[in-house]
């Protein structure tokens, strides 16, 4: 009997743990969709490529927190894989998109206007993503589900390149500095592609453990 109620218990508690892994997830999902109707207009009046780039972001930041509500759905190997790999994906592409993006700004010296709007999004998104980047980490960890845990990292990288970001339109905005931004985003791209290699290892460890 106590057997049974333990293992009652548990499933309770690890379906109770799934139910907050996917309000995070659908959280993170769409407050990144609200984000890109706003970087867009934010973008568009400052005639900044940053925000524009944060908001290609956004996209990648979809992308993974849909491959996470996909893997959950039912936690085999071969799912968790391919979700791990997804990742990876965004990831790279978050890496190719900061060079591409702070390799123009500073060739072309683009000066953004200053954009209030931008400011008061980035600073309020740095907020929420590093809280859901807290919450979907200890979640993965009494999980167990490094899917979860990976994009994690994600909506922490999210959360820090909008403190870059925000730091570049006060810097811009104050003092002129146009180009604190890109060189924000080159130790960016660093660590994205840092969590690329390890999202492909962890696949490639899952793959080789399943055999």
């Amino acid at each position: 009997m106590s057997n049974t109620n333990e293992t009652t218990d548990m499933a309770t508690k690890t379906s109770r743990l799934l139910r907050r892994g996917f309000a995070l997830e659908w959280a993170t999902l769409g407050w990144n969709v609200v984000g890109i109707v706003v970087l867009a207009a934010a973008a568009v009046a400052a005639r900044s490529v940053a925000l524009a780039g944060f908001g290609l972001d956004s996209l990648i930041e979809i992308g993974a927190s849909i491959a996470v509500i996909w893997e959950l759905s039912d936690t085999g190997g071969a799912r968790r894989r391919r979700a791990l790999r997804l990742i990876g994906i965004a990831f790279a592409a978050l890496a190719g998109y900061l060079v591409l993006q702070s390799t123009v700004a500073l060739i072309a010296g683009l000066r953004p206007d200053r954009s209030p709007a931008g400011i008061a999004w980035t600073a309020i998104t740095a907020l929420v993503m590093f809280s859901l980047a807290a919450g979907k980490a200890r979640t993965g960890a009494v999980l167990a589900n490094p899917v979860l845990r990976t994009e994690a990292r994600v909506t922490t990288i999210d959360g820090i390149l909008a403190v870059a970001v925000l730091a570049g339109l006060v810097l811009n905005s104050v003092l002129g500095w146009w180009w604190a931004d890109p060189l924000a985003g080159y130790i960016l791209a660093l660590y994205a592609i840092r969590e690329t290699r390890q999202s492909l290892k962890a696949a490639r460890t899952l793959e080789s453990a399943s055999k």
